[in-house]
């Protein structure tokens, strides 16, 4: 990733306009994987925003009469041991998870965004100092944190959650920010930026950000798949209360009721897939933001998709070689004396 972004920083010329730069920034998002990706997780966007008008019943609605139901017309998905309807709650779940998961990104990448930048750029003791608060919180335990706050607030509020969440992931962020940002600060353009006695924070903000998008980008992804999976695997275990509601809660309570014992699948398969493919759609971004910056999985990439236009096998290890066809008399002359 940093061989393709130094490139990137050292083929963009110094007239150009910030917006144009950042425009050239996020052409990470043009392929077809990131595009995919998005689209997929825009869709979970989408029905976390509408989830009161999507779902069909109220997640903590209660009818006795139909306990235990299989998906049927009137509840696609069933419904739990009290009757509540799954697919309302996978529903309202999706809210909770793109909440913490999108919230604990933004918390965690801005502070990796800071941190590592100014330490990157900075030298000495300065930078030292925030080289090892790093690598502090690079070994802080993210479990025992989560279970004293879950102990002492009864309820915790979801941008409680996320903030935690945020708060102990951005340490791999920022390493890799300030791996990047020692390289760059030595660059020509940045070299006159200094001359021209232009300010530090102009020089982070204009100069150095948008030639660290890619990174940035793929740190943020990485930040909401870590604390969507920790979310739903801290919900299931229990460590979250039950009542603020999620995929992982789902599952908590369709385990603590014996679904999985009993096949009942309508209630915990539509919960278990929701994180699945969520989960694929963050790493198909990923692998769309790798390819982009990183040259050699680019050209690859490039040499496949032209290999199937011909109607190559693209696995194929044996190279068809075409001897030349003779173009003049002295040619043919010569490969008949050659045979």
């Amino acid at each position: 990733m940093t061989i393709r972004t130094a490139q990137l920083a050292e083929k963009t010329p110094r007239g150009t306009s910030f917006w144009a730069r950042l425009g050239s920034a996020f052409a990470m998002f043009r392929n077809a994987k990131s595009i995919t990706g998005l689209a997929i997780l825009g869709f979970f966007v989408l029905v976390a925003i509408f989830a009161d008008v999507l779902a069909p019943y109220s997640p903590t609605k209660v009818d006795n009469t139909s306990r235990f139901q299989a998906p049927s017309a009137a509840h696609w998905l069933g419904t739990t041991h009290i009757g509540e309807d799954v697919l309302s709650q996978v529903i309202h779940g999706t809210r909770g998870v793109i909440v913490v998961g999108f919230l604990a990104a933004i918390i965690a990448t801005f502070i990796a965004i800071t941190i590592g930048v100014i330490a990157g750029y900075l030298s000495g003791w300065k930078s030292e100092g925030l080289s090892a608060l790093t690598n502090v919180f690079l070994v802080i335990p993210g479990l025992p944190l989560i279970i004293i706050v879950a102990s002492i607030f009864e309820d915790p509020p979801l941008w409680l959650i996320a903030a935690v969440l945020g708060l102990i992931g951005w340490a791999w962020g920022a390493r890799v920010l300030r791996a990047q940002t020692m390289s760059l600060r030595n660059r020509d353009f940045i070299q006159a930026a200094r001359a021209n006695g232009e300010p530090l924070r102009r020089i982070i903000a204009v100069e150095m950000l948008p030639n660290l998008m890619a990174l940035i980008a793929a740190s943020f992804v990485g930040t909401v798949t870590a604390a969507i999976l920790s979310l739903t695997t801290l919900s299931y275990i229990g460590v979250i209360p039950v009542t603020t509601y999620n995929w992982g809660t789902i599952l908590n309570w369709a385990s603590a009721q014996g679904a999985f014992q009993q096949n009942q699948w309508w209630w915990y398969l539509p919960p278990g897939l929701c994180i699945a493919i969520i989960g694929v759609a963050l790493s198909l971004i990923n692998f769309g933001i790798d390819e982009y910056v990183n040259p050699r999985l680019r050209s690859a990439g490039e040499r496949a998709r032209a290999m199937k236009k011909k109607g190559l096998d693209v696995n194929d290890a044996v190279t068809v070689v075409r001897a030349a066809t003779p173009t003049t008399a002295s040619d043919a002359t010569t490969q008949k004396a050659s045979e």
